[in-house]
């Protein structure tokens, strides 16, 4: 081989390995671009008048009693009734209903109004004393009396109500 061919190959391996030190720690601590934001839900308002059906409510169900599995029981049956199954665990605050407690604000809300009809026995309303997720909260407690299967899952309502309907990509 050549001098001249030598050289041009020396050179062009200083070229990769330099090429190397610059870009080999860049492409290793390089961020992905971030996915673009996609919404999680559809944004609908009720207009006084107008029906608001259990299945545009997301119910998360806590348990507040010592009984195993009971607020996954309480969740399967609501979503028989066309309620959104949302989180299932146990109760992650201080509060202790008897039966079942909605945590919200407002006991007036129409969609707090119609979660509360889906049970038997007495509901109470709190204030909740820790990080809610998205959707309607419910504490069942240890003197649960059960879903009434009877009850209606839909009411009209008589101010305006928005609510967020999951969205969901099929293939």
């Amino acid at each position: 081989m050549s001098k001249a061919k030598e050289r041009s190959v020396l050179f062009g391996a200083i070229a990769v390995f330099v090429g190397a030190l610059i870009l080999g720690p860049m492409l290793l601590t390089a961020q992905p671009k971030a996915p673009p934001a996609v919404p999680t839900c559809e944004e609908r308002t009720i207009q006084p008048g107008q029906s608001l059906p259990s299945n545009y409510l997301t119910v998360n169900v806590y348990n507040a009693s010592k009984n195993s599995g009971v607020a996954n029981r309480v969740r399967i049956n609501l979503e028989r009734k066309g309620f959104l199954g949302g989180y299932v665990g146990n109760n992650p605050g201080a509060l202790q209903p008897k039966n079942v407690m909605i945590l919200t604000q407002d006991p007036s809300d129409p969609r707090i109004a119609l979660v509360a009809a889906q049970f038997k026995g007495k509901v109470e309303y709190a204030a909740a004393d820790f990080d809610k997720r998205n959707g309607i909260s419910v504490l069942v407690g240890p003197d649960f009396n059960g879903v009434d299967p009877k009850t209606p899952t839909s009411v009209k309502v008589k101010v305006p109500v928005e609510v967020c309907i999951p969205t969901i990509d099929l293939p």
